[in-house]
């Protein structure tokens, strides 16, 4: 026991009556027994469950996988990379011979050439013709188009425009005046005739009359408002005495005591469920060790006492005698094999090599490049004339 930790505060328990622990006891002892078949059969088929799942699924997994791989990816892979690679490459060379290398000679030694001769035409001898055409032909719309439209402009529209803007704006003003006349006398008109008449009525009679409306409405609603609430207060008394009481009444002596009897029930039968399960779980426990150490014994024992004092000894002899030769002569005849296999490669590919070269010719090598920085690990000096004051 640890003196250190402070001891663990147990909450209160409650005090139980009599009924509780009269009834705890039969409920606990008949859900052992009802539950200990159950939890037995559920380790059970957990056991089985595991050794199906150790012993057959996942070998069974294993294999399947290990069979995809052998049937289906290794083809794939091997279809990738002895088919479809070296026939990409082969394809990818055509192309470049019969494609990309015809067109690159065009564009270089016929495309380029003609656009430049096109480009040095336009420049030196079209562009002077384009530009004094130009000038001419905009001489000849100054003087032609430009000019007399200007002079018709100051010496006819103009004119025209300020005379024809005056007679509209004199004939705008007398419009304005005979309708601003117009507007005032049928204002008073309507005023007369209908304004001042609708006022006076409203003004007389109609508001008196809505206020008497007004007031009737009012005191007929507050009369109405009473008799309401009087009826109201009849139906909630009456009905307080015919089904509240009464339904407080059942739910405070009956319903309530029923219910926390089946509560206590119910919470003693759960609590006694869950006390059988674990009890249930260590029995069961016991009783599987029991039977494996049972199955040990008979079974198991046995099988590794003749795995390890017959079969062991038997499989090394094997092993030393028949299959560290064997594998050391698989091993040098795929060494064999493997480098006969590199030089028939390397066969090939010097083959397709020299026909290249027989077909295509020699390929170009680059040109030297003449630079003024020095190159590798060179420093700059005064001699070799590298610096903007010392070169030549």
């Amino acid at each position: 026991m640890d003196l250190d930790k402070p001891p663990v505060r147990q909450p209160p328990q409650q005090p139980e009556g009599c009924l509780v622990v009269a009834i705890r006891l039969p409920v606990r002892i008949v859900a052992l027994v009802l539950v200990l078949p159950v939890r037995m059969a559920w380790d059970a088929l957990v056991v089985a469950c595991r050794f199906l799942n150790d012993l057959l699924l996942r070998p069974l997994g294993r294999a399947l996988l290990w069979l995809g791989r052998a049937v289906v990816v290794l083809p794939l892979v091997g279809l990738w990379r002895y088919v479809v690679v070296p026939l990409g490459k082969a394809l990818a060379w055509l192309g470049n011979v019969l494609v990309v290398a015809p067109l690159v000679w065009c564009h270089r030694y016929l495309l380029t050439p003609v656009g430049h001769a096109l480009l040095w035409l336009y420049a030196r001898v079209l562009t002077p013709a384009v530009i004094g055409l130009a000038a001419a032909l905009a001489w000849l719309a100054r003087y032609l188009v430009v000019v007399p439209a200007r002079l018709l402009y100051d010496w006819f529209l103009a004119p025209v425009g300020r005379a024809v803007t005056w007679c509209v704006v004199g004939v705008g003003r007398l419009l304005a005046l005979l309708v601003r006349g117009v507007g005032w006398v049928l204002y008073w008109v309507a005023r007369v005739l209908f304004v001042l008449p609708g006022l006076a009525l409203w003004r007389w009679f109609l508001a008196p009359l809505g206020r008497a409306v007004t007031w009737c409405v009012v005191r007929v609603g507050r009369l109405l408002a009473l008799l309401v609430r009087g009826v109201g207060w009849v139906l909630y008394w009456v009905a307080r005495v015919l089904f509240v009481l009464p339904t407080l009444a059942l739910w405070r002596w009956v319903l309530a005591p029923v219910g926390r009897v089946l509560a206590l029930v119910g919470r003693e039968a759960w609590d006694a469920l869950r006390h059988a399960w674990r009890v249930a779980g260590y029995i069961s426990l016991a009783v599987g060790r029991f039977l494996g150490t049972l199955l040990r014994w008979i079974f198991v024992e046995p099988v590794r006492w003749v795995y390890r004092s017959v079969l062991t000894p038997v499989g090394h002899v094997v092993r030393d005698v028949v299959l560290r030769p064997a594998a050391a002569a698989a091993r040098a005849v795929g060494r064999t094999v493997r480098q006969s296999l590199a030089a028939a490669r390397a066969s090939v590919r010097q083959a397709r090599a020299d026909v290249r070269r027989l077909l295509l010719g020699e390929p170009r090598r680059p040109q030297p490049v003449a630079r003024r920085e020095p190159s590798g690990r060179e420093t700059r000096t005064l001699d070799s004339s590298t610096t903007a004051l010392t070169k030549d």
